[in-house]
């Protein structure tokens, strides 16, 4: 599997299986409709997607599934500029794919739902009080633990028994990354719903004004900019923190 699949497959998994969870939550007449657990439940099942995501991915691509790992490792000179347009569209292409088949998947529980914001909510993120720079600062400070996080666990060590293993989150490990999404979410996901990956919010959001849903409201494309630009400046921030930690302080 070259690396363009192995980041298309590998965002389709982790979009397919963490839109799923949120489905199950939001819609009507699921098993997990109304559960009083549902954010434990919605966080606990996107950090194990993320897990599912590197474990397929990781030993071909590295597993980004996310522009923020991508567009940091390239600032930290561990990936090639001319890889990450490639890296960037599988991802984008592999969220939409994957939250299309978790609409197909969960076809008869959308259209018995009414809540069109539910609906929404079930294919991209939205803020629970909007405020645009709060907001952003939350997407940021997300996506900069999570590149700050990774950077300090890697060490910058990519290899695995004496091979080299491709740079992205398969070098850091399924297990630890999955755990680091899933306390980001607990503990800094309650004011946008923590996106902190432009291809998750995008590529759904995208899909979910194609699509010819029942009972949906606007795509909220007025606040599609922030889970995009919000991520990517904290990867930067992340970047430049580890940089000046290591070489000043």
């Amino acid at each position: 599997m070259n690396e363009f699949w192995a980041e298309f497959v590998g965002t389709f998994l982790l979009l397919f299986v963490g839109n799923g969870v949120v489905a199950n939550v939001l819609l009507k007449k699921t098993k997990g409709s109304g559960d009083p657990g549902s954010w434990v439940m919605i966080t606990t099942a996107w950090g194990l997607a993320v897990y599912i995501g590197v474990i397929v991915a990781g030993p071909y691509s590295g597993a980004h599934l996310n522009p923020v790992v991508t567009f940091s490792l390239w600032l930290d000179g561990a990936l090639e500029g001319s890889k990450v347009g490639v890296y960037m569209l599988a991802q984008l292409l592999g969220a939409a794919a994957g939250t299309t088949l978790n609409y197909i998947f969960y076809k008869s529980h959308y259209d018995l739902t009414k809540d069109g914001e539910a609906i929404r909510g079930t294919f991209c993120t939205a803020p629970a009080i909007k405020n645009s720079w709060s907001n952003f600062f939350s997407e940021t400070m997300g996506a900069f633990v999570l590149m700050f996080v990774i950077f300090y666990i890697s060490d910058g060590a990519f290899e695995l028994e004496g091979q080299e293993v491709p740079v992205g989150l398969g070098s850091v490990g399924a297990l630890p990354v999955g755990l680091l999404v899933w306390v980001i979410g607990l503990g800094l996901g309650g004011t946008t719903g923590y996106a902190i990956n432009p291809a998750r919010d995008l590529g759904p959001r995208i899909m979910h004004q194609l699509l010819p849903i029942k009972n949906k409201v606007d795509s909220g494309w007025s606040y599609a900019w922030i889970p995009i630009v919000g991520p990517l400046c904290g990867g930067a921030i992340a970047y430049y923190t580890k940089e000046l930690l290591l070489t000043t302080l």
